[in-house]
């Protein structure tokens, strides 16, 4: 791939910045002949700044998408919201925990508590640390407003790349209340409502609950197993809202939901040598030709399970010239999940099962100015306490031994192999064989904040901001491994026995003499070199098995060496300036900076740092096949330039944002077959232009386009993840996984049936341009080309009436791929879900 903007999307990026310029001079002049005409567009709130600000006055690029919208587009989901908000992405990969977000290509997280998001994600101002906490369905939405860019200055750690802003209604004191209910293909039902009412003039209260459930998409060749990939949860959640004065609330949350999932199912890009022996075995290999074929041949349950519930109060009392806002916030997430990771229906690799017990505590306490000030003051503290049980673990299957055994090349290598290193008989890859880690994490970390905003004229504010984080955590890890061969110096194992063993056999193939020192000696005299010509085939044949030694004994920390603590700590910052050009134009330029704290390695591939060797070995620490690599990856920094524009008319408005943004260590975690490697990129940086854009014509029609244009780089990075387990350099890449053209375009239609009835037509397409989808796996690629609609009727009497529809074309790309489980050759891929389709039924009184 180009590591500059194809001429397409150059040319693209330069016509729509025209367009936005001509969209928005046109707009000037249309105004001073409609500025007496009533305003047709809704005004829009949103608290990007943690006051209640209208979008346009708001400097900030941040998207809002309402209520309506979300239920005109029949959104199941936070990852439906790309469709509209083009920088946004959201995918789920391997179980059904493992969302991940990204914002402008920035963004990561894993099947790994350990590795925290770039994404801050905030349900009604609580911070959800990780993705299981993150993707219940929330009934009685009020909007999502995605803060595009580091946001840490007021948001705290980790939120380096943006934050997902998540508003519910309050509970209201007029009695009120709705049902829904949808059925669609793959025998989905979803039913949810809420009910809402005033106990007294002063305290209100609400109650939603909903549930979804969806056959699974993707076909299994076991008849035992059903479809995978469907849909089975259920939340339900209590609000009570008192306010005992006028300046006085106090609003109680409580919420819980569960999630009983068959998740998630891979297709095979490219089937590599160790097919034949997997169908050998009575495994069955899928069609690459056909990758979005939606079946999958495995023989094992994929279970994934979470529970996650919590409540938070908040508190917001005003005084006479500032207000206070405390934020008091537990939850408690559990999560189990347990597939077949080789997905092959060969008894390989049994079950690979996570489970993981995670607890948060937050607590904000906000001072904000009120009024009309010269200045705008609003200072504040959070402080964020969690802590993480993790067990993992691997179980072999009745087939590995053979399956191992057939790919040394020589069937019978591992029983020479068990008498050589004097081994027990049987014992390496044996059925029985099970590996279990064990990882505890503390974290406490605390933020102090201020922002002011200095108003110098009625049309130019400057804004300036600082917060403080210190993060600490401390780390335990620990190991119970069974798998014998992987605990053997095949070097050094009983006297050298293996390597002598090869190369007397070596030397008598090549000579037909034994190898005794006389014949040594002779071979020398006659052909020097011969040996060391030996040594050296027999050196690589035993890098070559080592190789299969893909679960290296863990070095267990703390210990003398690592103490399994990190403590870091960040001053962060926000530069702003904005002016009111007129009525109707805003225009802003600022800097800022992001934080994210160290990320722990909380998996089996978590290995002491290279440069701790030496202090190992004096300590006596290292194990047999020591290996070396990340225990954790460092803070994630980021900075960003950005010059933005807001305009807002009568029939109309336009929001343009041109930045520049890097990240100084970004946190990349690479699977590679055997395992995970988490490494700091050096730096990643991406220039870009954003457009948001609505028109409304009249009362009948409206239409929205979102562009998004990226020019990303890895400016430095050294020991990146290459194919085929090598190490590269990707320094002057383009990043995989980033579009450098992501559109969004909806068009709603409204009409009205009678004097009773309204209605909506309704359609979006999203498109993505052709990207390679991950570092690691060259020429894979993505692009996207999805279309969306709906049609609805809603009734005076509360009543109504939608047909949706998503994916209508059945478009087809990869979420994500990786390299086959200890599958040399083969490449799998998570695919999109197919075309999605259905009938809602709802009532409101």
């Amino acid at each position: 791939m180009s590591k500059k903007l194809g001429s397409t999307s150059r040319a693209f990026l330069m016509t729509t910045a025209a367009a936005a310029a001509v969209m928005t001079a046109t707009s000037f002049s249309a105004s001073a002949q409609d500025s007496e005409a009533s305003v047709s567009l809704e005004e829009i709130m949103v608290t990007a700044q943690k006051r209640p600000q209208t979008l346009q006055e708001t400097p900030i690029a941040v998207s809002v998408t309402d209520a309506g919208t979300m239920e005109k587009a029949h959104m199941l989901d936070i990852s439906d919201m790309q469709s509209v908000v083009p920088s946004l992405r959201v995918w789920t990969l391997q179980t059904s925990s493992n969302t991940n977000f990204a914002i402008r290509g920035f963004g990561n997280g894993a099947n790994n508590a350990g590795i925290e998001p770039s994404v801050g994600v905030f349900i009604d101002g609580v911070y959800r640390s990780r993705s299981a906490a993150q993707i219940g369905d929330l009934p009685r939405m009020e909007r999502v407003e995605v803060l595009r860019g580091p946001q840490s200055t007021l948001f705290g750690k980790n939120a380096s790349a943006g934050v997902i802003s998540i508003v519910t209604a309050a509970p209201s004191f007029e009695a009120e209340g709705g049902i829904e209910a949808t059925y669609g293909n793959y025998d989905a039902r979803q039913i949810k409502g809420y009910y809402t009412t005033g106990l007294t003039d002063t305290f209100a209260v609400s109650i939603s609950g909903g549930v979804n459930k969806r056959d699974g998409y993707i076909t299994t060749s076991d008849p035992n197993i059903p479809d995978i990939n469907d849909r089975d949860r259920w939340n339900i959640r209590g609000q009570a809202l008192w306010e005992p004065s006028e300046s006085v609330s106090f609003r109680l949350i409580a919420d819980y939901n569960e999630i009983d999932e068959l998740c998630c199912g891979v297709n095979n890009i490219l089937n590599g040598p160790t097919a034949a022996v997997i169908q050998l075995l009575g495994g069955e290999v899928l069609d690459d030709t056909d990758p979005f074929a939606y079946e999958s041949p495995i023989n094992e349950l994929p279970i994934n399970k979470i529970k996650d519930g919590g409540v938070s109060l908040e508190a917001n009392v005003d005084f006479e010239n500032f207000s206070l806002t405390s934020i008091s916030a537990y939850r408690s997430n559990s999560s189990f999940n347990d597939s077949e990771p080789d997905y092959t229906g060969a008894k390989l690799l049994d079950s690979a099962y996570n489970d993981a017990e995670i607890d948060t505590y937050t607590q904000e306490f906000r001072l904000a100015s009120t009024g009309v000030n010269k200045i705008d003051w609003m200072v504040g503290a959070y402080f964020f306490k969690e802590d993480i049980t993790q067990i993992q673990g691997l179980k072999y299957g009745d087939d590995t031994r053979n399956y191992i055994d057939i790919l040394t090349g020589a069937p019978g290598t591992l029983g020479t192999l068990e008498f050589l290193s004097g081994s027990p008989a049987g014992s390496f890859f044996s059925a029985d064989t099970v590996t279990r880690e064990t990882f505890t994490q503390d974290n406490t970390a605390y933020s102090l904040f201020a922002s002011l905003d200095f108003h110098v004229t009625d049309r130019l504010t400057l804004t300036g901001g600082l917060n403080y984080t210190k993060d600490k955590k401390t780390v335990t890890g620990s190991t119970v491994n069974g798998d014998v061969f992987s605990s053997v110096d095949l070097f050094a194992a009983n006297g050298g026995a293996i390597p002598t063993a090869l190369f007397g056999q070596a030397f008598f193939d090549n000579t037909g003499l034994a190898p005794t020192p006389e014949n040594i000696a002779f071979i020398e005299s006659v052909a020097p070199g011969t040996s060391a010509a030996i040594q050296s085939g027999v050196t690589s044949a035993i890098q070559g098995l080592q190789s299969l030694q893909f679960q290296p004994q863990f070095l267990a920390f703390p210990n003398s060496v690592q103490d399994g603590k990190t403590n870091d700590d960040k001053v962060t910052w926000t530069a702003r300036a904005s002016y009111e050009v007129n009525d109707n134009l805003n225009v802003y330029i600022s800097a800022g900076t992001g934080f994210k704290s160290t990320s722990w390695n909380l998996s089996r591939d978590a290995r002491p740092f290279l440069v701790n060797k030496a202090a190992l070995e004096s300590a006596g620490l290292t194990l047999p096949n020591q290996s070396f690599g990340t225990l954790y990856a460092g803070p994630e920094n980021s900075t960003v330039y950005e010059i933005g524009l807001k305009a807002r008319y009568s029939k109309g408005a336009i929001n343009v944002a041109l930045f520049d943004q890097t990240i100084k260590g970004f946190q990349s975690n690479i699977f590679q077959g055997t395992g995970f490697v988490l490494a700091n990129a050096g730096k990643q940086s991406t220039k870009g232009l954003e457009v948001d854009a609505t028109w409304v014509p009249n009362d009948s029609f409206e239409l929205r386009f979102a562009g998004t244009f990226l020019d990303p780089v890895y400016d430095s990075f050294v020991g990146a993840s290459g194919p085929n387990n090598t190490v590269v350099d990707l320094s002057g890449e383009k990043p995989s996984g980033i579009h450098e053209t992501s559109l969004t375009v909806a068009a709603t239609y409204f009409f009205e049936v009678g004097s009773d009835i309204s209605g909506y037509l309704r359609g979006d397409w999203q498109y993505e341009s052709e990207t390679q989808v991950v570092d690691n796996i060259p020429d894979v690629y993505r692009d996207v080309s999805l279309f969306n609609a709906s049609f609805g009727l809603e009734w005076e009497n509360g009543l109504s009436l939608a047909i949706w529809g998503r994916n209508l074309f059945n478009d087809e790309f990869y979420l994500s791929a990786f390299p086959g489980v200890i599958q040399p050759g083969t490449v799998n891929a998570y695919a999109n879900p197919p075309r999605m389709y259905g009938l809602t039924v709802g009532y409101k009184f």
